[in-house]
């Protein structure tokens, strides 16, 4: 459930902000996405964890249990879930904090227009990350 809540953000994002933060003026693109990630990064990382432990635990329980399949879907959850924080960490990360030390300056970077557009050039791809790990645990559910 929490990789769906990670899952469900990164798809509003994709959907909904990528869209609406390219029609604001800077000024308030860098109030709204600092202020979006000051709050984000500060509670997100919960789901974000308990959904990557989870899927270790269910692969290595499946494996105990003797129930491959479910383990190798497990597992795959688990490397692809990898891969997105290894996106996260290194593309994300570091604009939602820069994004959020300006915000609590009142500053504008002057490039927060390339920022964000660098920022949402992966929001697609930990979308189909997260999706292709959340279809995974629940095969690997239905399997068991």
């Amino acid at each position: 459930m929490t990789t769906a809540v990670v899952y469900g953000t990164d798809f509003f994002c994709a959907l909904v902000l990528r869209t609406a933060l390219a029609r604001i003026d800077d000024r308030a693109l860098a109030a709204t996405t600092g202020r979006i990630h000051e709050v984000a990064d500060k509670r997100m990382p919960i789901p974000g964890a308990v959904g990557v432990v989870a899927a270790v635990l269910a692969a290595a329980l499946a494996f105990l249990d003797g129930a491959v399949t479910a383990g190798l879907l497990a597992a795959l959850a688990v490397v692809v879930l990898a891969v997105w924080l290894g996106i996260y960490a290194r593309i994300s990360a570091p604009i939602n904090k820069e994004l959020t030390t300006a915000v609590l300056a009142d500053r504008v970077p002057g490039n927060v227009r390339e920022m964000q557009r660098t920022w949402d050039s992966v929001i697609v791809v930990r979308v189909v990350l997260q999706g292709i790990a959340l279809v995974a645990l629940f095969l690997a559910a239905l399997s068991v």
